[in-house]
This record gives structure tokens, sequence and C-alpha cells, in this order.
């Protein structure tokens, strides 16, 4: 419920939960872009086969994410760093036992969505969680690894300056997989 109140030909409403009248009403910053528009019959086969592989490997990069909160979490209450380190192995192998087969599997375009998926869900780089989370030697074998197979463990999700990217999120979008990615970061723009 709304009460206004006209004080020097203003309009002053107050909002619920308020107590102040206030002359305006401050509103989140909103992003709108372009629908992904296809040019051509190649160009809609490309989207397609897009679509396909983030469909199949999204919900391997939201895992990812909520299992990347959880570590933080349980990191931030230990003590020791020989503590975390351990921990951080552990959960290490967990995962490698959880999903290595499944995700020997991708093909490496699908290894690189998902490496990009995973960037856009946790905000950092797969090559940096690694380095944070186990040590720099580790993550250098895991790019080489990757590397053989044409990943980049250091590529980032940028839907305003990649192509791909931008139809990765209109996807994901259209979908219903996820709000978009401006409004979950809305700092990088």
């Amino acid at each position: 419920m709304s009460i206004y109140a006209q004080t020097d030909s203003l309009p002053m409403v107050i909002l619920p939960g308020e107590k102040t009248p206030q002359s305006y009403i401050g509103l989140d910053e909103v992003v709108v872009y372009q629908p992904v528009k296809l040019n051509s019959y190649e160009e809609m086969k490309k989207y397609m086969l897009l679509r396909r592989r983030v469909i199949k490997v999204y919900p391997y990069a939201e895992l990812a994410s909520e299992r990347f909160v959880t570590l933080k979490e349980r990191l931030d209450r230990m003590d020791s760093r020989r503590q975390k380190k351990r921990y951080a192995k552990l959960i290490e192998k967990y995962l490698e036992g959880e999903f290595s087969e499944e995700l020997k599997k991708l093909t490496r375009k699908e290894g690189q969505i998902l490496v990009k998926l995973i960037h856009r869900e946790t905000g950092i780089t797969t090559h940096a969680l690694v380095k944070t989370y186990r040590n720099g030697l580790r993550a250098s074998v895991y790019q080489f690894t990757a590397k053989l197979f044409d990943i980049d463990l250091k590529t980032e999700f940028n839907p305003s300056e990649v192509q791909e990217d931008m139809w990765i999120e209109d996807i994901l979008f259209r979908s219903g997989l996820t709000t978009t990615y401006f409004e979950e970061n809305p700092e990088k723009f």
C-alpha cells in the first residue's frame, strides 16, 4: 500500500516497508540486448548444434558451481592451511571418481563449452579454480592436458564480445535453464 503526499509540487511516495516519503523510486539498471538473428541456414545449423551441446553440459557447470560454493564455505570455516589442502584433495578425488567417466565421454567442443559455462557460473576460470584450491603445478598439468584436446582452461565467458557466448546465453535463457548473464553479473556492465 502506498501513501502519496504533495510537497513543493513533487509527488512523494512511501513504499511498503519504508517510513520516509521519497520523491523518486530507485530502480536497478536493466540491460536489454537484441534477440539472436540467424542470417543463414548454416548459422541455424551451428546454433542448433550449439544448443544441443549447451543443454547437455549445463548441468555439469551448475553442479560445479554448487560444489564450488560448498567447498568455499567449508574451507572458510577451517583454520589451518594443512587442513584446507587435505579437504580440497579429498573433494578432488571424490569429484574425479564421481564424474570422470561421464566427462571423458564429452566431445572437445562440449569440453570447451563446459569450461566457458563453469566461468559463467562461478565467475572464475577453471584454471584459476584449480590453482587456488589445489596448486599451480596441478593447474599447469591440467592446462597442458586440456590443450592436447584443444581446450583452454583459462577461457572466459564473454557474451558481450564473443558471438558463440552470446548464443550460449540466448540458449540458456530461452531454455529456461537460467536467468541472463547480465542479471547475474551486473558489475561487468
